[in-house]
């Protein structure tokens, strides 16, 4: 590996380390003094919870990177390598050599010769697509066509290109023709099992109906999303944080149309005009760990919202992922119009 591609100085941007993390399969990059020692790293993790507090792309990585690597010596072996990992977390570890200068970079990929993670995928397809008749009569919103293709294959598509290939679609409207398209999922390189809603139960409410209990982090997406995130990237997160549950949320900015008067009892204090309001809302991407399915009421609706608020009253570790890839909810005509005229674009 060229190491010096992916080291920055402690005073490059947000933005010059997301263009060396999204460059390639490193994922990472390292910041270095000038003797060229390193001093700690910054990872996709870093940078989007830096965006959730508040950071800006151009903002200095100096308060952002991870300032205690874990590293190892040329010298070490793949076991060793491999401890680490689970120990810490992480899915790349530094050479450095005995000046404390990196040589080189382990990708645990690499080293355990396999991207076909175990994880399961559990997709929400039974809505009615109401907001988007009359194409939705006859077919199920998932299965709409959106750049020659229905959306749902484009979501099956991503998944495993990122190395998640057992899926679950829970069905309901119009069932048949998502049977009758996907099969089994062999000709798309996946594994996909059904699960029939008799009745709506929301977009938690089905994974009662799971025929096993997962046994690692799964997915739940909502079957309408067109987005080119990095499920991989997602799992790592949710795995780094120590997470039972995580969320995607997207950036939402709402602007008032009026100059907003702030006061003091009846004196004004300042006048913003038309100020933006910025929010993160859910963007219907989830990983929640086995032990969420706990709190889950059988064979009743039961919305995921609701599901974030029970586990958060237990105490247990709710976090957020905030997207910066292409992400686009397609629930009203004029959403389906614009995904089919970016999906070349983005896809």
């Amino acid at each position: 590996m060229d190491i010096e591609k992916i080291k920055l100085s402690p005073e490059a941007s947000i933005r010059e380390a997301l263009r060396i993390i999204d460059s390639g399969a490193v994922k990472i990059a390292l910041v270095v003094d000038e003797a060229g020692r390193l001093l700690g790293t910054v990872t996709d993790g870093d940078i989007r919870r830096a965006i959730l507090a508040g950071a800006g792309l151009e903002d200095p990585i100096a308060q952002i990177y991870s300032k205690d690597p874990v590293t190892v010596p040329p010298s070490a072996s793949n076991v060793h390598i491999i401890n680490l990992c689970s120990a810490y977390r992480v899915y790349q570890i530094p050479v450095v050599d005995e000046a404390g200068r990196p040589v080189d970079m382990i990708l645990l990929d690499e080293v355990l010769k396999s991207k076909n993670y175990p994880n399961k995928v559990v997709l929400m397809v039974g809505g009615l697509g109401t907001r988007l008749r009359p194409l939705t009569e006859k077919t199920p919103k998932p299965m709409l066509s959106v750049g020659g293709k229905p959306i749902l294959q484009t979501i099956v598509e991503q998944f495993a290109e990122y190395g998640f290939s057992d899926i679950i679609m829970c069905v309901n409207y119009r069932a048949e023709a998502i049977y009758d398209y996907f099969g089994d999922g062999r000709r798309f390189g996946v594994r996909i099992s059904y699960i029939k809603e008799r009745e709506r139960m929301g977009t938690a409410g089905a994974l009662s109906l799971l025929p096993e209990r997962p046994k690692e982090p799964f997915f739940v997406m909502n079957g309408d999303i067109l987005t080119n995130v990095r499920f991989d990237r997602f799992l790592e997160y949710h795995m780094q944080n120590g997470a039972t549950a995580s969320m995607c949320v997207r950036e939402y900015d709402m602007q008032v149309p009026f100059g907003v008067v702030e006061m003091e009892g009846n004196r004004i204090t300042a006048i913003r005009e038309k100020p933006v309001h910025r929010f993160f809302v859910n963007a219907g991407i989830y990983l929640l760990s086995p032990e969420t399915l706990d709190y889950i009421p059988e064979q009743s609706y039961f919305d995921m919202p609701t599901l974030f608020e029970r586990l958060m009253q237990a105490g247990h570790k709710c976090v957020s992922f905030p997207l910066r890839e292409y992400w686009l909810d397609i629930g009203r005509m004029e959403e389906y119009e614009r995904a089919n005229s970016e999906y070349k674009e983005v896809f």
